[in-house]
């Protein structure tokens, strides 16, 4: 359990913030506190952390394994940091679409660690989706339809040469020669490896189809599943200012960064972590 001067407080639709700690200077206690927690909540919102690219790493690995992204652009002198930047003359952004990290890798990404570090006066904020209540929320005939299926993620059509990342002008995102862009079979509904809880797996960014089936087969089930987990009761919207920390759960949660604040800067910075196989619930 976490410590009594840790307050977690559990946000509408989605998530929970989390108000006493100091990410910068986490123990092994707290670690684990915290990777308990957002098991539990799927994603953990903080604020006013003033962390340093050193203490980012270092809270990274006190709670997992760090994964370096091959997509995005690393802060210099910091591989393990992913850089996620709008400047004001940018018209695309990054993570503008109903997502999970890395649903394309055979062991997808457990956490992403997003600390905001310049950001746009108005606008800007990311909506989160609750997978696990999305699978609760599923009537039987729903859960007989998609029990035992397996889902095709892949990466191509968004950071391969003629992805949708090279459309805009996010041209850090473009393919570089040897990035691999993979595809990976996963269960429809998991078993969340660390809460135990069934999640719903599947996602509008690299969900490609079902396996065995064609993406035009596929498509009309996927739409329903889409539609239906992102209903108002199951996402929460958060609003960053510099300092402020998400940390969610790949596995149990869905987010999207709104693309509303242009002709202004914004910078994030980004840890994720690995994860393991995925099974079925």
């Amino acid at each position: 359990m976490l410590h009594d001067r840790v307050r977690v407080r559990k946000a509408d639709g989605c998530g929970a913030h989390v108000e006493g700690i100091d990410l910068g200077r986490l123990t092994e206690r707290e670690a684990d506190d915290v990777r308990e927690a957002l098991f539990e909540h799927g994603v953990l919102f903080f604020r006013d952390q003033s962390l340093t690219p050193e203490q980012h790493v270092a809270m990274a690995e006190a709670i997992g394994r760090i994964d370096i992204n091959r997509f995005f652009p690393a802060l210099r002198g910091y591989p393990q940091i992913a850089k996620v930047e709008k400047t004001p003359e940018q018209r695309s952004n990054i993570g503008g679409g109903w997502h999970t990290d890395h649903s394309y890798d055979a062991e997808p990404a457990m956490g992403s660690i997003l600390v905001a570090r310049e950001t746009p006066p108005i606008g800007g904020d990311t909506l989160f989706a609750d997978m696990y209540a999305a699978y609760e929320a599923l009537d039987d005939d729903a859960r007989a339809e998609i029990a035992g299926l397996r889902a095709v993620h892949g990466s191509g059509h968004v950071f391969g040469a003629a992805g949708t990342a090279t459309r805009g002008d996010q041209t850090a995102l473009t393919a570089r020669p040897g990035v691999e862009t993979p595809e990976s079979v996963h269960p429809v509904v998991i078993r969340h490896p660390g809460s135990g809880k069934p999640a719903l797996y599947v996602n509008p960014g690299f969900t490609l189809r079902f396996e065995g089936r064609s993406r035009e087969e596929s498509l009309p089930l996927l739409q329903r599943l889409f539609a239906h987990a992102i209903q108002p009761e199951r996402v929460c919207r958060f609003a960053w200012r510099p300092g402020s920390v998400a940390f969610w759960d790949n596995r149990a949660t869905w987010h999207f960064a709104l693309n509303d604040y242009h002709g202004h800067y914004r910078l994030m910075h980004r840890i994720t972590l690995a994860g393991v196989a995925l099974e079925a619930a």
